[in-house]
């Protein structure tokens, strides 16, 4: 879902290949709250200094491959301001499972800090801490975590222009709970406002197919 920007210089960024961690690893655990045709609502807040305001938001997952530590879907922002319709944002993610992906994101401008400083705002990630500062998690076995952790990508807007005064350039740091489904996470992008955070329920209901640009998922 597309963020306001609070600072009107958007330097551009390309992303790096994907990460290779250690291979090996046992892929985070299976959970069909967790795959494609899945639906989650909520909100996510877009305060600033000068206004108080969140956005209810729509996601869909439309594809998910644990082994290779992916996943893409749709994210629709319904009460944007100055938008005559909702805002639909096509994005990628990459799940952390130490095989494919760490916690440290090497590109999109967050630094290692960066990451540790967003991360730590789920108190899921405070007992993978330590590993993570003795060998950069490199050994953390997510086969059995009740949690997967994940970053989301937006790649483009799907129904509005790149000239529509929202940006896409940042990412979401994303946790996910096995039990319930339910979705927290933040956004970062240094030139928008801080912690924007992202709160979504599963809403227990499967799209009996759904049809996108090239993609065709069922």
């Amino acid at each position: 879902m597309p963020v306001r920007v609070v600072d009107t210089a958007t330097p551009s960024s390309q992303p790096s290949p994907g990460q290779e961690a250690n291979t090996g690893h046992p892929s985070p655990p299976r959970c069909s709250l967790l795959s494609a045709g899945r639906s989650f609502a909520g909100t996510q807040n877009v305060s600033s200094l000068q206004k108080d305001e969140a956005w209810k938001v729509n996601v869909r997952i439309h594809g998910c491959d644990l082994e290779q530590g992916y996943l893409c879907g749709t994210m629709e922002a319904l009460n944007v301001p100055l938008a005559d319709t909702p805002v639909v944002t096509f994005w990628e993610g990459e799940i952390v499972d130490a095989k494919n992906y760490t916690f440290f994101t090497g590109k999109w401008e967050a630094s290692p800090e960066d990451d540790i400083r967003h991360w730590s705002k789920f108190p899921s990630f405070m007992p993978l801490l330590s590993q993570i500062e003795t060998d950069g998690g490199k050994s953390l076995d997510f086969s059995n975590y009740p949690y997967i952790f994940m970053r989301w990508k937006e790649q483009y807007f799907v129904n509005v222009g790149v000239d529509c005064g929202l940006t896409i350039a940042g990412f979401y740091y994303v946790c996910f709970s096995c039990s319930d489904g339910s979705i927290s996470g933040f956004y970062y992008d240094p030139n928008s406002s801080p912690f924007q955070k992202l709160e979504l329920k599963c809403t227990n209901e499967k799209s009996s197919g759904f049809t996108f640009s090239s993609y065709e998922l069922q």
